[in-house]
């Protein structure tokens, strides 16, 4: 039986509807905090400025996207900070794996990533492994056999001991046998200037941050931390096209919200930062910056996210590293 409204009731159920929509819309009418955990100058926070930048220039937000520094803890300060502004519509972080990474080892992270509200994944970042123009390795290989043969004795840079940059050295020793130092210091810089001086004989950078001075003559690039060779760098190997058959462990960059963030004001996030996706500023920051952008939505992020933890905790467990959770 097919039952067919008055007219009088069929326009009283279309006021009703209009009235009660089912989704309202999200709008910022004040200053948004896009909080950062590294300081000034960090690659978190070029990224994030680089963000806010572009939302800015192509008038994408209504509000300015402030950004904020938060670091300390790796990212414990960033992450206690969003906890403690849960349902906040107005306050947005930029992560990436260290996110994940502190409260598998450490017991005072609590804040966890997949408690935040995702928005989207934006980009991955692959890494080389370099060594001055006039090191004598002139391959992964030959660094490799040279620690082999004088156990402890080479020095390898990075950040904290949960870094990318540890984590394909644990790997990489694992795999072969092979022992040399992990020298940490708190700065790109600094791990650049240890290299320049000497004082390091490798290290593994983010693209962006060594091409000047490979372009320039000080460093070679010898591996890539990467699935497949950039285009700026054709003729230099992956890591397992130089031998060595480890997992690789993307670094990647992405937004998250406060926990509780309403669906309204995520579906608007993920918007704003899919537009600046599109943008061709955003395009040309990728290419310099030796950057894939694979922008993955909020549906998909939670589930990545939840996965990633996982391939990592075996990761850190295949090193050795005390895992807490």
């Amino acid at each position: 039986m097919i039952i067919r409204l008055s007219p009088a009731l069929a326009a009283l159920a279309l006021v009703a509807a209009s009235a009660f929509p089912a989704h309202a819309q999200f709008k910022p009418t004040k200053q948004i905090e896009f909080v950062v955990h590294g300081g000034p100058g960090s690659g978190n926070d070029v990224f994030a400025r680089q963000l806010s930048t572009i939302i800015d220039q192509e008038k994408l937000a209504p509000v300015r996207v402030q950004v904020v520094n938060k670091p300390g803890g790796g990212a414990t300060t960033a992450a206690n900070y969003m906890a403690s502004k849960k349902g906040d519509p107005y306050t947005i972080a930029c992560f990436t794996n260290i996110w994940l990474l502190n409260p598998l080892v450490q017991k005072a992270a609590v804040n966890r990533l997949q408690d935040m509200s995702p928005i989207a994944r934006l980009v991955v970042e692959p890494a080389l492994v370099v060594v001055l123009a006039d090191s004598p390795f002139k391959t992964l290989a030959q660094f490799i056999d040279a620690a082999k043969a004088n156990p402890g004795k080479l020095k390898w840079s990075g950040g904290s001991i949960l870094s990318r940059e540890n984590t394909v050295r644990q790997l990489l020793m694992q795999k072969t046998g092979a022992r040399w130092q992990f020298i940490s210091f708190p700065s790109g810089g600094e791990r650049l200037a240890a290299l320049l001086g000497g004082h390091v004989e490798m290290m593994i950078v983010d693209p962006s941050e060594a091409v000047e001075q490979i372009r320039g003559g000080k460093f070679r690039a010898i591996a890539q931390v990467s699935e497949h060779r950039l285009p700026g760098f054709p003729d230099v190997p992956t890591i397992k096209e130089a031998g060595f058959d480890i997992p690789n462990v993307p670094q990647m960059r992405g937004i998250v919200g406060a926990p509780g963030m309403s669906p309204e004001a995520v579906a608007y996030y993920e918007d704003l930062f899919f537009k600046v996706s599109q943008t061709p500023a955003w395009k040309k920051f990728l290419t310099d910056s030796h950057l894939d952008g694979e922008f993955v939505r909020s549906a998909q992020l939670k589930p990545f996210l939840i996965n990633f933890e996982g391939t990592l905790r075996e990761i850190l467990k295949g090193t050795g590293a005390k895992v807490v959770r």
